[in-house]
């Protein structure tokens, strides 16, 4: 498995396990800001992936210099191997490089499943940012 930046060449890939991997309902809350943080910082969307397929997703941002995790998201079939945790291992890399005051995760209805994932990381009840609608990428929407 490799973690890697997200390229315009794996959107079709991405889409697709998108649309396996996350109810209809969140699909289309998270491609209007998978789009902005796309178009505002690339290196903050990373994507697992094994040979020739994407078998996860990552979109984190930056907002008011606290890093978030906004979405993840990895292959049904393929949960529970270390593939999310892989993801935010890197990304939280990627925001300890960038200087965070702090990280976050956002705790909307969508990101409930994988709560237990971040508190196995290290990430309490403290550090889920309830109102995630105001993070940029989000809010430019509402």
């Amino acid at each position: 498995m490799n973690i890697r930046s997200f390229k315009l060449s794996d959107l079709h890939l991405v889409q697709e396990l998108l649309k396996v991997a996350l109810s209809e309902e969140c699909y289309e809350h998270t491609m209007g800001p998978f789009a902005r943080q796309l178009s505002w910082d690339s290196e903050l969307i990373i994507v697992a992936e094994q040979g020739d397929e994407i078998i996860g997703l990552l979109i984190g941002t930056i907002d008011r210099n606290f890093g978030c995790y906004y979405r993840i998201a990895v292959h049904p079939d393929l949960r529970g191997r270390g593939i999310g945790k892989a993801l935010i291992t890197s990304m939280e890399k990627r925001f300890q490089q960038r200087n965070v005051s702090g990280i976050m995760v956002a705790g909307d209805e969508h990101n409930e499943a994988v709560m237990p994932l971040y508190a196995a990381l290290g990430y309490d009840e403290s550090k889920v940012l309830r109102t995630y609608e105001k993070l940029s990428i989000v809010g430019a929407n509402a």
